[in-house]
Parts: C-alpha cells; sequence; structure tokens
C-alpha cells in the first residue's frame, strides 16, 4: 500500500503555514513538526482545565483522564503496561534520573557498558558512575563507518558486567542496530539494557515486548508531541530501583522516576500522536486493530515512503567523489538519517549555500561528540545532517538534491 502524502501532511498545520512556504524541513531528527491531534490537545487543555489534576470538581476530574488516557494509549501502541510509561521533562534528564535509580543495584567494581554510538543523552549518566564505583567499559564504532559490531561484545562483557546501553539508531550515522538479538543475548547473561530510540522512533515506534528491551527511551518532540521525553521501564525492574522521587511517592511508578513533575498539559496532549497514528491507520486501511497491530501497519507504511525518499539521497551520494557519508548506503538497514562531510569546500560553505536554497536542515555534533571523535571528525564545524520523515515529499527530496548539486 501507498502512503496517501497529501491525507498525511493535512494533518500538520507546518505545511500550510505560508511562512514556511518553500522552505523544505530536513532537520527532523532534531525535532519534528508536531500533528494537529496534539495542538488541538494541548491548546484546549491550557484553555479549558489547566488547573491540578485529580480533584473531585469537572475541571480537575477531566485533566487527570486526559493525563490517565495518555499513559494508556502510548501503552497500548507500544505493547507495554502503562504502569510502564514514564514522561520526563527530557530524554537526557531522564537518563539521568535513571543512572541514579540503578546505582544503588551494583556493587563497587561492577561494569557497564556503553556505546560509543549514543547520542550523549545516553552516554554522559552511564560514565559519570566511573566516580562512583562503576567501571565504565567503552564499545567504540568503526572508525571509517561509525557503525557498531555487535560480535565486539564478546570482548567487551564479563562476569561483572551489569548494564548494556546502546542506541536503536543513531542520531548522526543513521543506521538500525539489531536490538533484538543484542538484548537477547544480555538476557542470557543477565546483564540489562538501555536502549536509547531517540533516533529510531520518529520513523517507527517499537514493540516493547518483542524487543525485550528492559528500559527504552525516546523523545516525544521528534515523534510528532510536546517537548518531553518518554522512557519504558520493565515492570519487573522498578522494584528493584531506587525511588528518586519524595519518600511519600515510594511505589507510585508515575512518580518515582520523573521526580521533576512535567507539565500536565504536555502529557494530556501526548494522546494527540496517537490519535494521529489512528487516523492515519483508518485512512489507510479501514479495518479494526489492536494497537500493536496499528503500529505495525503503520511501521510498514512509513518505512516502505521513507526508503524510497532515501534510495535517490543514497545514490546521489555514492556517486560523488567529494563528500564522506557517515554510515552504510544500504537503504533497507538505516533510517533516513543522512550525514556527510564535503571534502572539497568547507562544511560552512556547503551548509550556507543549501540553506540559501531553502533547505532547513542542521550542522554540528547534534551531541553526537562520541562517534565524531571515534571517527576523528572535529566537532566544530562538526558535520551537516538531512533527516527526513513519513511527511516528506518526493517534491522536497528533489529540492534537496538540486542545492547538494549546487552546493558541493
Amino acid at each position: 500500500m501507498k502512503a496517501d502524502l497529501d491525507f498525511i501532511r493535512s494533518q500538520f498545520p507546518a505545511f500550510s503555514e505560508p511562512s514556511l512556504s518553500g522552505w523544505a524541513f530536513f532537520e527532523n531528527a532534531g525535532g519534528s513538526y508536531p500533528c494537529k491531534q496534539v495542538i488541538q490537545k494541548l491548546t484546549d487543555f491550557y484553555t479549558l482545565n489547566k488547573v491540578q489534576p485529580y480533584y473531585p470538581y469537572p475541571a480537575s476530574q477531566k485533566a487527570g483522564a486526559q493525563m490517565d488516557t495518555s499513559y494508556q494509549r502510548m501503552a497500548e501502541y507500544l505493547n507495554a503496561d502503562p504502569c510502564e510509561i514514564h514522561f520526563g521533562p527530557s530524554t537526557t534528564q531522564n537518563v539521568y534520573v535513571l543512572a541514579n535509580a540503578m546505582r544503588p543495584m551494583w556493587q563497587d567494581g561492577d561494569e557497564i557498558v556503553v556505546s560509543c554510538q549514543d547520542h550523549e543523552a545516553n552516554a554522559g549518566a552511564w560514565r559519570r558512575l566511573a566516580d562512583r564505583g562503576i567501571k565504565v567499559v567503552e564499545w567504540h564504532v568503526d572508525a571509517e563507518t561509525g557503525l557498531l559490531h555487535p560480535e565486539q561484545l564478546e570482548q567487551l562483557i564479563t562476569s561483572r558486567t551489569r548494564l548494556l546501553a546502546f542506541p536503536h539508531c543513531s542520531n548522526i550515522i543513521g543506521e538500525v542496530n539489531p536490538v533484538k538479538e543484542i538484548c537477547q543475548r544480555a538476557r542470557e547473561k543477565e546483564i540489562l539494557t538501555v536502549i536509547d530510540g531517540v533516533g529510531y522512533a520518529p520513523h517507527g515506534f517499537p514493540d516493547l515486548k518483542e524487543l525485550q528491551a528492559d528500559v527504552y527511551l525516546f523523545s516525544l518532540y521528534k515523534t510528532f508531541g510536546p517537548h518531553l521525553g518518554l522512557m519504558f521501564i520493565k515492570k519487573s525492574l522498578m522494584g528493584k530501583m531506587q525511588n528518586q522521587s519524595h519518600f511519600f511517592k515510594e511505589g507510585i511508578t508515575r512518580s518515582m522516576f520523573t521526580p521533576a513533575g512535567p507539565d500536565h498539559a504536555q502529557i494530556a496532549s501526548v494522546s494527540g500522536i496517537l490519535d494521529y497514528f489512528d487516523t492515519v491507520y483508518t485512512h489507510h486501511f479501514k479495518k479494526e486493530a489492536t494497537g500493536p497491530e496499528k503500529n505495525k501497519a503503520l511501521n510498514t507504511l512509513f518505512h516502505q515512503h521513507e526508503s524510497s525518499l532515501l534510495k535517490p539521497v543514497l545514490d546521489f551520494f555514492k556517486s560523488r567523489e567529494d563528500v564522506r557519508l557517515l554510515g552504510s548506503y544500504r537503504v533497507g538497514t538505516r533510517a533516513p538519517i543522512v550525514s556527510f562531510l564535503p571534502l572539497k569546500k568547507p562544511v560552512e560553505q556547503v551548509y550556507k549555500a543549501l540553506i540559501d536554497h531553502k533547505l532547513m536542515l542542521g550542522m554540528g555534533d547534534f551531541y553526537a561528540v562520541r562517534p565524531l571523535m571515534d571517527m576523528d571528525i572535529p566537532r566544530q564545524p562538526g558535520v551537516i545532517r538531512i533527516s527526513f520523515l513519513h511527511y516528506t515529499s518526493l517534491e522536497e527530496i528533489d529540492q534537496l538534491l538540486e542545492g547538494l548539486e549546487k552546493g558541493l
């Protein structure tokens, strides 16, 4: 089935905004456009019931019910239990809270393996545990491609390894790692897994029961929603972790690992993401399905469209001798996150030419400092990153390729 792009784009107000007309958005890995369902729910909450939730008067009851709906519906789509879903201010903050909650589970001298392909959100907090008695073992990327090689884990894991942290998909390399297989190998050795899904989730929400990760994290502002981080923690693990909230919050799963208490309105608006998914699913498939079934169908629909757009982009770079592409040229194993270095012109000059061609994209390290270090790429000016999603059009890809042809 082919995605009805006109229908999909009609769900995003940005595509009818006059001030954005003519500009092609290719910095989606930094933050996606929000869908109209989220915008409406956020507006309604602030307008109609921006009060403290869960009191017995109507506005408060409605506020609490809307928040509950977001936990329940997100859990349904991700194939998880609502108590396993946590909304925090950001993925970075969620990981810092997580590291503090997990440290008491381990003894001095225990080890954690942290990949060097991660966004710093799933790297810095774990590495800081080296100051608190934990040995941090680095899983380096391939210096040429930036890829992770799972077979290297055999040399990194020991009898004292307690945790493995790595990304589902790097936010600059783009390659999709075999998460399910790695998690299975870790589980056999009783090693916990923490998966950074920030780069992957915009291209398809995971089925968390199928992946079998112990912790999975991603950012909702990169998946068409508000500026929150979502953290899944397996139910069987939560009871072993230390409460990070007020002492009287012990046992209240929503609070134990999100001590900051994020905006109620933003939590209530999260269900708008699932309303958008439901709308797209019904338009294309027109049959009843469970959340995981809808998710799987939409993942296939989105992946097919994104892959059809990714191929000409990768073909363009493969034909050039004046650029260095990070990652592989394989369409089937990577997300549409394409980072590159021009070899014959300064990065800043090429970037400016692309902006002048009305292309919205990014330049820098994107907080993925460690893979750049492994690949001997300077943080300043970094790389140019192209990232797109299922709402991107072929016309926008043509505009991108025209800009690259002129800019390089």
